[in-house]
């Protein structure tokens, strides 16, 4: 089911710092590997501890964001959760429930990686975007 246009989704993608310096040709690329879905309020997008196997980009709604059972935060329209999972095989750091009806869009894993295989240079440009978060978080000095 479409929910979105391309370009509606290339805008979300723009705005994650782990896409950017992805050009708008390669953010479509990106766009074009996601699935539209809306979900009705309570509806649990993912688990606190289970295997993360896709990322989430909200286009209408909200969603509350809770760890060890206590609300850490809302996100709403071009926000997103769960990119952790596009890139590394750990549990889920927090639960993400719907508190109103949801429409979003969502990326697996294994479409995430098949197209770093198909795009070395999209590869090479998240991994410099990833590199970056690290580097500005990190209180270690850099040698």
């Amino acid at each position: 089911m479409r929910l979105f246009a391309r370009d509606a989704k290339v805008e979300a993608l723009k705005r994650m710092s782990l896409f950017e310096g992805l050009s708008r040709q390669e953010l479509g690329e990106l766009a074009k590997r996601t699935e539209d879905m809306e979900v009705a309020p309570s509806k649990v997008l993912c688990q606190e501890g289970s295997i993360g196997q896709e990322f989430f980009v909200i286009m209408e709604g909200e969603v509350e964001v809770t760890r060890h059972g206590r609300s850490i935060g809302t996100y709403g329209s071009g926000e997103f959760v769960g990119e952790i999972a596009l890139i590394a095989d750990v549990p889920r750091t927090a639960t993400v429930t719907a508190t109103t009806p949801l429409r979003f869009f969502v990326m697996t894993r294994q479409a995430f990686l098949k197209l770093l295989d198909d795009n070395p240079r999209v590869e090479r440009k998240v991994l410099r975007a990833l590199a970056k978060r690290v580097a500005s978080m990190s209180t270690e000095p850099t040698v």
